[in-house]
Formats: structure tokens, sequence, C-alpha cells
């Protein structure tokens, strides 16, 4: 193979060390020399990797992505060397050969492909989109955690016989917190619980009533306090990250109008999306069709001997992956291109009584929503609906006819047609 890079450099990245390869001209075999040391990943020492690669005349350097440990060794080389290019390579597509089992070798193979020019780096955000993308990461396992403690409220109460839920939409709703917080402080009598009911649903006073007597004692009401007092807890950090997260979109806030154009993506949706692809979409992905790779959100590729299989779509970027499927939930409920494309595949795929036909559906309406992500960030304008009637305009009027009446024939009716016009 042909060698690209005259001196490049490999990394292999572990939590306490990181082996190097370096490939520079010498008297080898092909006229090359490999050059393999060991380094501790404190940042110093990385520092010091950095400018020991520069002091060889290294310009190209590569190492496999392994989550939170290569970003540190990533960042060290980026502060403290001089080099053309450092990659962050998708583990997936650098796998190892047989027989090279020791991280040495695995950076010295490393080291090869890159000289050769076969590795393609990862998306690294910028520093400011990275910090943006931890806050909203981290707000998304809050309100996880938030979910999972309401539920934990609820088994508790359930085990009291207390069945607030099952009058209630939710219990976390002013009237819920105020009965509960009345369960806590002694009261017992549900009639009396019942009156804490506020708004609409005064109007359910004679089911709360039953509702609420059961057997809730001293053991519920400390659990119960514990679990609101936590709830309070992560509404407040949630409240916090809402307000850290509206300060880092402000020099994204022109992006994050446009995306919020798109049926069923607010202003949340917009800023993650924005923390996991970056504002200027065009500077990574060339296309649309390249991001909804990178995301996990279109076919797989399975031919052999000219016969296309099928094919599992890839892991992609998970998180985005999620988003975008809940997004796609929220804008198939209003009337447009999407709620049709929606409807169109779950009639092709089983029908609405078919659960995997709705599961298949939304994704194929979320692979739609990050082309259109694309294009509304690559193009600057706000997304163009294309209306609900979108795939019955370009039906052929005729070729819809013979279809249904072959198919009215093929139930044994006999067809006759007359023009509307007469």
């Amino acid at each position: 193979m042909q060698v690209l890079y005259q001196r490049c450099a490999a990394v292999d990245v572990g939590k306490d060390v990181i082996a190097v390869a370096v490939r520079l001209p010498g008297d080898g075999p092909d006229g090359r020399q490999i050059i393999k040391r060991t380094f501790k990943t404190f940042f110093g020492v990385l520092a010091e990797a950095a400018r020991w690669l520069s002091g060889l005349g290294v310009t190209h350097v590569a190492m496999e992505a392994t989550g939170i440990y290569s970003m540190p060794v990533y960042h060290a080389l980026i502060e403290h060397g001089d080099f053309t290019q450092v990659l962050v390579c998708n583990a997936g597509h650098v796998k190892n050969v047989p027989g090279r089992k020791t991280d040495l070798a695995d950076a010295g193979w490393l080291v090869h492909l890159l000289e050769c020019g076969l590795l393609a780096g990862s998306f690294i955000p910028p520093a400011d989109i990275k910090a943006a993308r931890d806050v909203i990461r981290y707000r998304t396992k809050i309100v996880q955690s938030r979910t999972s403690e309401v539920q934990r409220l609820g088994n508790v109460l359930q085990d009291a016989g207390i069945k607030i839920d099952s009058v209630a939409s939710s219990i976390t709703t002013k009237s819920g917190r105020a009965m509960i917080e009345a369960l806590i402080d002694g009261e017992r009598r549900g009639p009396v619980l019942a009156e804490l009911a506020k708004g609409k649903m005064r109007s359910k006073i004679p089911d709360l009533s039953m509702a609420l007597e059961g057997r809730f004692g001293d053991h519920h009401a400390l659990m119960c306090r514990l679990h609101l007092d936590h709830i309070d807890h992560l509404q407040a950090m949630i409240t916090r990250l809402d307000d850290q997260i509206e300060a880092m979109m402000v020099p994204f806030q022109s992006r994050r109008d446009l995306l919020t154009t798109i049926p069923g993506i607010g202003p949340l949706a917009g800023a993650a999306v924005i923390s996991e692809i970056g504002a200027d979409v065009r500077e990574f992905f060339p296309d649309a069709a390249h991001l909804a790779s990178w995301t996990g959100l279109c076919p797989g590729n399975h031919e052999s001997a000219g016969k296309r299989r099928s094919a599992r779509r890839r892991h992609g970027n998970e998180h985005l992956q999620s988003l975008l499927v809940e997004c796609a939930w929220a804008a198939v409920r209003h009337e447009g291109y999407l709620r049709s494309l929606y409807h169109r595949h779950v009639m092709k795929w089983g029908g609405y009584r078919s659960q995997t036909a709705k599961k298949k559906a939304i994704v194929v309406v979320a692979h739609a929503m990050i082309v259109i992500i694309w294009h509304v960030l690559a193009t600057g304008k706000p997304y163009d609906e294309l209306g609900a009637d979108y795939f019955t305009q370009r039906l052929d009027p005729e070729r819809e006819t013979r279809r249904l009446v072959a198919k009215l024939q093929a139930l044994g009716h006999t067809v006759t047609l007359q023009s509307a016009a007469a």
C-alpha cells in the first residue's frame, strides 16, 4: 500500500497507560522504522508525549475512540503538540487483526492504517458545544431519575391502598401533592383528604373519597416524605440545568430558532440537537445521508452475490436517536407531511393494531427529521411544510384508478366507471 504520511503516530488508549507507535522513514525492509513507547495518562505526562511526538516531526496522529478516556489524550495532543491532524477513530472501523493482542501491537496496527490514509476521524465537537452536550445529557439523566422516583412514590401509595392515580391523571399534580402531604401529616379520612382537590379535580371528589381510604401507616409516611424530598431536590437540579442550557445556547440562538420550526422540536430539543451535531453541520457532515448514517437512523447495507438482504441499522449516536424518536412521536400528532409519512408506513407494515408497525414507522419519521434538520441548518432556512396531501398529490390518477378497479374486480365486483364531468 502507498504511504501517504511519512511521519505519523497512533495511540492505543487505556485508563492508566497509553501505548504510542510512531512510523518514520528509516532503514527497515520497507524503508520505514517504527518506534514504540508507553506513557502514563496523567495530563502532564500526556503533554510530554505530545511534545515528544512533535520533536520527531510527526504530522498525523490517530487513536481509537474509547469513551471518556480518549478525551484527555486528544486535548493534550491538540494543546501541546504541533500536528496537521489528530483523528479519533471509530473502534469498529479499525478492528485489530488476529494475533495482535497487546497495546503496543494495537498501536502498531493503527499507525500502519494511518500512514496509508485508511482512517477517518470521528466528529469531535468544539469546546462550547461539548460543554453544552455534557449539561444536556446530564439533564436527561436527572429527568429519568425524577421519573423513577415518582414511580417509587406511586408504589408506596399502592402498597398503602391509596389509589390517587386511579382517579387523577398523576400523583404529582398540585391536588395530588396536597393530599400526600396531608397523609404524611397524619390525616387518614378519605372525605377530608378529597376536599383538598383543586380546579377540575373537584368534580371527582366522590371517587377521591374512596380512593384515599387505605392502610397508610407510619412507615408509608416516612417513605413518602423521603421520596417527595428527593423529587423536590431533583426538580431544583433540573431548573438549574435549564438556566445553564439557556445561557449556553445564546451564541446559537438563531440556529435553535430554525430547528423549532420543525414539528415536534421545541427549544430544549433544538438545544440538544445542536449539542450533538454542532451548529455548522456542513463542517463534518457533507450531506444529509452522511448525518443520518452517523446518527444510526438509516438502514444498513448487506449485499452479497448481487442480492440485497435485510440489514439492521447501525448503533450510531444513541443519545440523538432517542431524542429524535421522542420528537417524532410529538410530530405525528400534528397534521402535515410527517404525520402522513407515519400513516403511510404504519399501513404498509401491518396497520395500527400492530405495535411493530408503529415502532418501525416512527423510526422512518425520525430518519426524515434528521434529514430535515441537516437541510435547515445547512441552508439557514426554516422548515417548509410539504402538506398532509404530499403523497396523494404525487399519485398518477390513471394508475391509481386501474389499481382500485383491479382490486374491486378481484373481490368479485363488476366495475363501471363514469366521468365526474358527465
